[in-house]
């Protein structure tokens, strides 16, 4: 097997054990680009993404373009002479960027596409309750998420897992199956299976607006809406006029009464709540400026009454 000059694009914590494991394989990392330093923590001081940050660590040179189009970042990238580009969770690539790579560029996406393409996958597939996903590995064509497949690796989503969760577990998996990847290209044996055509999930970016608990649904729905949005960007909904953040629910089959009612306010059971269908015990929640606490303890300090209602 041929040992293959790679440039690295991501930026966010789940590319990193991607980066790492590519250091560690026979082939060369050449190069990082991820964006350029952003404010972040209490001090909104401008600070390095975490894939810089491994970068800086390995010695490996670091492109932090503001434009994709610069021609100085394209001159740059240029005079790396990588074989391959290799993405995870970065932006949108031009052509002028896509050109340039002999062997082609190579995305991890964390779904079994063509299922839920986009920025959020993770979530959304929660959201909807799916029993399974996975990650695939993708040649990048211009079209977002629909280049040639060229591995998949499923996993069950676990009955309770949330967003958080499975973001932990799949960034994991994602860098195994993107090195197999990687040598699967520098061997000449890597396959292009076209995505299958048709309506598809889509994943696209998670706003307010859809974290916003809705009673009149089923409480499965919200149940699945609560995982897929912990813990960004949180789902919620209005208490007394001021957000109350729901981080964690149960399933409370055999509830009676109008969405989004308090049916049981108890300072050592804790809050139950009615939806459309059946009702949900808030297992824990964070009112609006204040910190993460259990349902009995928001009780205890908060005096939420039975037959208050949630929501709007």
């Amino acid at each position: 097997m041929s040992s293959l000059r790679i440039v690295f694009m991501g930026s966010p914590e789940f590319s990193v054990p991607s980066l790492r494991r590519l250091i560690r394989s026979p082939h060369r990392v050449v190069g990082v680009v991820t964006r350029p330093d952003a404010p972040k923590g209490r001090g909104r001081r401008p600070g390095p993404t975490p894939v810089k940050e491994v970068a800086l660590e390995e010695g490996i040179k670091v492109l932090e373009p503001e434009r994709l189009r610069d021609g100085r970042f394209l001159s740059e990238l240029k005079a790396l002479d990588a074989d391959l580009f290799v993405v995870v969770a970065f932006r949108i690539l031009p052509e002028e960027v896509l050109k340039l790579p002999p062997r082609g560029v190579v995305n991890l996406h964390p779904s079994l596409l063509p299922k839920y393409r986009g920025p959020a996958p993770i979530q959304w597939a929660i959201i909807n309750g799916e029993e399974e996903t996975g990650v695939t590995t993708i040649f990048v064509e211009p079209e977002v998420d629909a280049g040639d497949i060229i591995l998949q690796e499923k996993v069950r989503i676990g009955p309770e897992e949330t967003a958080g969760e499975l973001h932990e577990r799949l960034k994991v998996l994602g860098a195994e199956v993107l090195c197999r990847t990687v040598d699967l290209i520098a061997e000449g044996e890597a396959p292009r299976i076209p995505q299958p055509p048709g309506e598809w999930p889509r994943a696209p970016k998670l706003k307010k607006e859809h974290a916003e608990i809705r009673w009149e649904e089923p409480a499965d729905v919200i149940f699945n809406l609560v995982r897929g949005t912990n813990p960004i960007p949180g789902a919620f909904t209005v208490w007394r006029g001021k957000l109350l953040k729901v981080h964690r629910v149960r399933v409370v089959p055999e509830v009676r009464g109008a969405p989004g009612e308090v049916v049981s306010a108890d300072d050592r059971k804790g809050i139950v709540v009615a939806a459309g269908e059946g009702g949900l015990f808030l297992q824990e929640v964070q009112p609006e400026g204040g910190r993460r606490m259990s349902s009995p303890e928001f009780v205890r300090g908060h005096r939420i009454e039975v037959g208050e209602i949630l929501g709007g």
